[in-house]
């Protein structure tokens, strides 16, 4: 065995050993992209709005055209982000176990555009629409050639384009949640990264993997409740710990050196 690596012995010989790994991602996974957390977009003229003002059903209802161009200004950081290097380790550790399952409450897709192959989201996607009354999905292209400040729907009379996002008050969709909680159940190994493990049901999954004996590691720059449950808390971004442990991992394995750069 070889020592001094970020995870030890004992746990990468877990991860070496496992058969299912989950990896649960958050708001600072997507910070380091250069992506605002949802609060840091309250910013400008969008300053003096709260979040409730601008991401409930009932903000929609009541002003359409201001929710659907607050998030319009958010779409455009998203879409000029692109995967940083930690996304990319993700996709080099998936190549690596048998299984690993990318449960995300990041709604920017990010983990798909760097080549992660099972993701599963759970506050849904900014750059998708859907109606806001059939909830059917709307197309990029319908979208484009309309004239209106939310899109009408092509599908009923009265139905509007909405952001495909979870709102305060709405409920999660049920099929990512149902493939989380069963990827947390069945999983080897979970890490934490870039999540504060305050909102749920995200936060519980982690807990659900260790009383299903799953080994756990948290991958955040500051302490947060999971801490203490933790097989190990490692202290840094996202994206430097990411690829000195996959790389690392790769050595200690026997798999091809992983590149920061891939």
């Amino acid at each position: 065995m070889k020592d001094g690596f970020l995870l030890g012995d004992t746990l990468l010989a877990r991860l070496a050993r496992a058969r299912s790994v989950l990896v649960l991602t958050g708001a600072g996974m997507s910070a380091e992209s250069g992506i605002p957390t949802f609060r840091d977009a309250q910013t400008g003229i969008w300053s003096r709005f709260s979040p409730q003002e601008l991401a409930t059903p009932e903000a929609f209802a009541r002003d359409p055209g201001r929710v659907w161009q607050w998030y319009e200004e958010r779409r455009k950081s998203v879409r000029s982000a692109q995967p940083h290097a930690g996304h990319r380790a993700l996709v080099q550790l998936e190549t690596m176990v048998p299984e690993l399952t990318v449960v995300t409450q990041n709604v920017d897709g990010l983990h798909q555009l760097a080549g992660s192959g099972k993701v599963w989201e759970l506050h849904g996607n900014i750059l998708r629409s859907r109606c806001h009354l059939t909830q059917r999905p709307i197309g990029s292209d319908w979208l484009a050639d309309s004239p209106h400040s939310p899109p009408r729907s092509p599908y009923v009379e009265g139905g509007l384009a909405r952001p495909d996002v979870v709102w305060f008050g709405e409920v999660l969709p049920t099929a990512a949640v149902e493939a989380a909680a069963a990827a947390a159940s069945r999983c080897d190994f979970c890490f934490s990264i870039g999540t504060t493990s305050l909102v749920q049901p995200a936060a519980s999954l982690p807990l659900v993997a260790l009383e299903h004996g799953a080994a756990l590691v948290e991958i955040n720059p500051a302490e947060t409740p999971l801490s203490p449950y933790a097989s190990l808390s490692i202290r840094g971004k996202a994206s430097e710990v990411l690829v000195t442990l996959v790389s690392e991992f790769a050595a200690w394995t026997g798999h091809y050196e992983v590149s920061p750069h891939t």
